[in-house]
């Protein structure tokens, strides 16, 4: 894992990861810089990821995941949860118009049937108004766990084989990650690059499997600061990295 300066990267010579994934860490911790309440962050965060969304797309990148809302933030204090839960509306309501006139694409992993009504429609609603666009795909982790992700696929792969659909023998990696949330992504399903935000230099049970050969970026900036430049150099320090994926290149 590498620590990011942004001010020790460059744009030149980069090569645009496929698919980012970025843990958007420091909302609440922004607000109380600003003397304001948390939930002033989670707006402010909000309103980032519209920027940094037109900014990976522009740039080429194919999947954007936003880790939104974990399994664990339920166990935060109710006035900043359902503050959360009202957001995707909010969000979807102002943006998807947006998403739709740059051919962005929404998707979600999670367990979105777990979400307040309101806020489960809001999200299936923006992913079927989006449904035909064919750029960049807006993956966004609602109520998602990677612990739970693997224990929910390995239930599902017990199940076939107690069926007779399959066999012991035949449990591979590639199997096992058919029966993970981000199938739906195909080929694109392991980020490349792994962003996080606010100095914060953990994972947070997010892709635990799907991270296995990720590059990470960790930012000392606030998810609120966290601007287009700087998400343009954390790609170009992706883009200087050597990914032989535990083999060893021929020179």
């Amino acid at each position: 894992m590498v620590f990011f300066n942004a001010a020790s990267s460059k744009e030149n010579d980069q090569l645009i990861p496929k698919h980012v994934a970025i843990i958007m860490d420091g909302n609440g911790r922004w607000a109380k810089r600003q003397h304001q309440a948390r939930v002033f962050g989670h707006k402010a965060g909000m309103e980032n990821v519209k920027k940094i969304a037109l900014v990976a797309n522009q740039l080429g990148v194919k999947v954007l995941t936003l880790f939104a809302f974990s399994t664990e933030n339920w166990g935060r204090p109710a006035t900043e949860v359902n503050y959360l839960m009202r957001l995707p509306i909010d969000f979807f309501n102002l943006f998807v118009p947006e998403l739709i006139e740059n051919n962005i694409k929404v998707e979600v992993i999670g367990e979105v049937d777990g979400l307040p009504d309101k806020t489960r429609l809001a999200v299936e609603k923006a992913i079927v108004d989006t449904s035909q666009n064919t750029g960049m795909i807006l993956n966004f982790a609602f109520n998602y766990g990677g612990r739970r992700e693997i224990v929910d696929a390995a239930q599902s792969i017990a199940r076939q084989v107690q069926k007779g659909l399959i066999q012991p023998d035949q449990i591979n990696d590639q199997l096992f990650q058919e029966n993970l949330l981000t199938s739906q992504l195909g080929d694109l399903a392991n980020p490349d690059l792994i962003i996080r935000t606010s100095g914060e230099k953990r994972i947070s049970n997010f892709l635990l499997w799907q991270a296995a050969y990720s590059e990470f970026v960790f930012s000392e900036k606030l998810w609120p600061d966290f601007s287009g430049e700087d998400f343009k150099l954390a790609l170009a320090s992706f883009g200087k990295r050597d990914r032989r994926f535990g083999k060893i290149k021929e020179s």
